[in-house]
């Protein structure tokens, strides 16, 4: 997937993500032109330290998917010719429950810029 600027804002920030948060670990992930997949393991009970970064409400997996929308859409604004609309209004979540459910998710994120001609937002 070649990206343009607005792709390598989204691919910065998911990186960002748990550098910022001592709880989240970014598995696989692809950014696609118009979505992105992403397996974020969320460590010990899944809330994080509060004391290691304070200005960060919560941890939960809606905030941290929040703030990574939040963030990049005000860095999107920022370019020229930005959309109106960045994002839709909520995710897809699944619990990832084994390792055999892992590693389908992983080649399935892998594979899915071979798979971009048939995705029904498509167009040349």
């Amino acid at each position: 997937m070649l990206l343009n600027a607005w792709g390598k804002i989204a691919v910065e920030e998911l990186e960002r993500t748990e550098i910022v948060r001592s709880n989240v670990l970014v598995d696989a992930f692809v950014v696609m032109p118009n979505h992105v997949h992403a397996i974020i393991i969320l460590m010990g009970d899944g809330r994080g330290d509060p004391a290691d970064r304070p200005y960060l409400r919560s941890q939960s997996l809606g905030a941290i998917v929040g703030q990574y929308k939040s963030i990049v859409t005000k860095r999107v604004a920022q370019m020229p010719d930005s959309p109106e609309r960045l994002w839709q209004r909520n995710y897809h979540d699944h619990i990832i429950r084994n390792e055999a459910n892992l590693n389908r998710l992983r080649e399935y994120i892998t594979n899915n810029p071979a798979r971009w001609q048939e995705d029904s937002l498509f167009s040349e």
